[in-house]
């Protein structure tokens, strides 16, 4: 943390009891967009997981300033942004477009960690 920052490393999707959510895979392959998209949502909620335990409250998060996800896709899907939206709709129904808005880049990539289909990182304005 920085004074008034979070910096989130990157979270892929968990289930609620902290294991890997299924599907693994290449988004394109073995996983649709729309299941790319489900990941990145169920990855939003591990980050605020992350975000309660360290911070205590998640009212502390005043603004979404930078949103860095990365989707294991086949070389030819173009599609990165729609999966990367599950995060990014996610964060706005929760903290409403004032604060939920936030930047954000959404490439393809040719392989990430155990398989996961999204990793996604962020960085947060906070209130001490």
């Amino acid at each position: 943390m920085h004074e008034d920052r979070a910096y989130v490393a990157g979270h892929g999707p968990q289930n609620p009891d902290g294991s890997i959510a299924e599907a693994l895979g290449k988004v394109g392959a073995q996983l649709s967009a729309e299941e790319g998209y489900q990941a990145a949502r169920l990855t939003a909620l591990s980050i605020l997981g992350s975000l309660k335990r360290e911070l205590g409250n998640l009212d502390r998060v005043t603004a979404w300033l930078m949103v860095y996800g990365l989707v294991n896709a086949v070389a030819d899907f173009t599609l990165t942004t729609n999966v990367i939206n599950g995060f990014s709709d996610l964060i706005v129904e929760l903290y409403g477009p004032e604060a939920g808005t936030h930047a954000r880049i959404a490439p393809g990539i040719a392989t990430l960690p155990l398989g996961l289909p999204v990793t996604i990182a962020a960085e947060v304005a906070i209130r001490f």
